[in-house]
């Protein structure tokens, strides 16, 4: 992808002004962004979904008596059944969540490659919206970027940049206590509004049922971040230190008599200290632990071993190469990639070509039949291995 040409998505300009102007900074509306969207999946569809064992959904419901606003949620998954009528007593709205819908479903994972001008480390999932009319989740904020982009029916969404982000208490969904909006828009199938962290907004469907992608990014907490990474350097801890210092006994000969035995000893201070150092002394370590955290796939998520080993062939038989599954999570950084949380150093013995290929794959999600032959033959059996676990199949014709 040009990042300087202009993209219709993005109302005529290019990913690197959008980036520079509006990214974690103020909203866009775009009309038209995707000129005759049709919605990827039927209503029937997304409901099977919601049904699903493997698939996150989520039920909101809202029953309005008088001036009392009584808010639901339930989670999935849900039969038929457990939905509630698609034409609801008055004073009774409903809205149905189901994310992660790009890991299911080919048309909504091509959807998502519109929006790699931004890193995919940040890329997180396609979420869809179904709601009744009058149905919605009520004024909120999000602690991420998002596109919401319509695609079927009509919703109202009313948006504001207000710093008062109050919750209101005992309601099971985080709702606004006192939303101010500034903006209100109605979107139609294919218009699509752009919002940065914490902007606040609430949308309701308007004129019958709607659906509504919601593009969602990773934005990872510090501290939720900090355990992640040292929980996986725990786990690598001693393999990373020097062998002689991992073996390394703590010793206190010069340890005089105390007379405040509970004081924690200064020389096992700086034993601990050092052992932490060690543990981080490879310069790339961080980095390392970083891209097998970010190519982590969901919990709910895991792959189909493949049966077909092409007649022990090192890659997959197809005459157009190889493709990574939608759900498959590929990153890379100098020296390694990244695919599905564990980490691959990226060798230099071929001259840097399988560096290259590799990096190609993790950024255009394949490679055709030529360059897969160009790989040495442990790359080539690195795929082979990728294929048989699931995460990637042979390009279709």
């Amino acid at each position: 992808m040009d990042v300087n040409l202009p993209l219709t998505l993005l109302g005529g300009i290019s990913p690197a002004v959008f980036m520079r102007r509006y990214w974690q900074k103020k909203p866009l509306l775009v009309r038209r962004a995707v000129p005759g969207m049709q919605a990827l999946l039927t209503r029937a569809q997304l409901f099977a979904l919601a049904g699903r064992e493997d698939v996150e959904s989520r039920l909101v419901t809202l029953q309005k008596r008088g001036r009392q606003d009584n808010w639901g949620l339930r989670r999935g998954p849900f039969s038929r059944r457990d939905l509630p009528t698609l034409k609801p007593a008055k004073g009774d709205f409903w809205t149905l969540l189901v994310q992660g819908v790009d890991l299911h479903d080919d048309t909504a994972h091509q959807l998502m490659q519109q929006f790699r001008f931004v890193p995919d480390a940040r890329l997180d999932d396609l979420m869809i919206s179904y709601a009744v009319e009058g149905g919605g989740v009520g004024p909120h904020f999000d602690s991420y970027d998002v596109f919401l982009l319509q695609a079927h029916g009509k919703r109202h969404w009313k948006i504001g940049s207000q710093q008062d982000l109050k919750l209101k208490a005992g309601v099971p969904l985080k709702i606004l206590s006192n939303f101010r909006p500034e903006q209100e828009f109605v979107l139609e199938p294919g218009d699509m509004l752009y919002l940065p962290p914490q902007y606040a907004h609430d949308g309701v469907a308007v004129e019958g049922e709607c659906m509504t992608y919601s593009i969602g990014f990773r934005s990872p907490k510090a501290g939720g971040l900090a355990q992640e990474l040292l929980q996986r350097l725990a786990e690598d801890a001693a393999e990373s230190m020097d062998p002689a210092f991992a073996d390394l006994l703590y010793r206190d000969p010069k340890q005089p008599a105390v007379d405040a035995p509970a004081s924690l000893p200064s020389p096992l201070l700086r034993y601990a200290r050092q052992a932490v150092e060690q543990a981080l002394r490879d310069p790339q370590v961080v980095a390392r632990v970083l891209g097998e955290v970010l190519s982590e796939p969901k919990p709910q998520v895991w792959f189909e071993p493949s049966s077909q080993h092409a007649n022990g062939a090192l890659v997959p038989m197809s005459a157009s190469g190889i493709v990574l599954d939608r759900r498959t999570r590929m990153l890379y950084d100098e020296a390694h990639v990244y695919v599905n949380g564990e980490s691959y150093l990226a060798s230099d013995d071929d001259g840097g070509q399988d560096r290259v290929l590799l990096r190609r794959l993790a950024d255009e999600r394949r490679l055709d039949a030529k360059e897969v032959r160009a790989l040495s033959r442990a790359a080539r059996e690195l795929l082979a291995d990728w294929r048989d676990a699931g995460w990637l199949h042979g390009a279709a014709a």
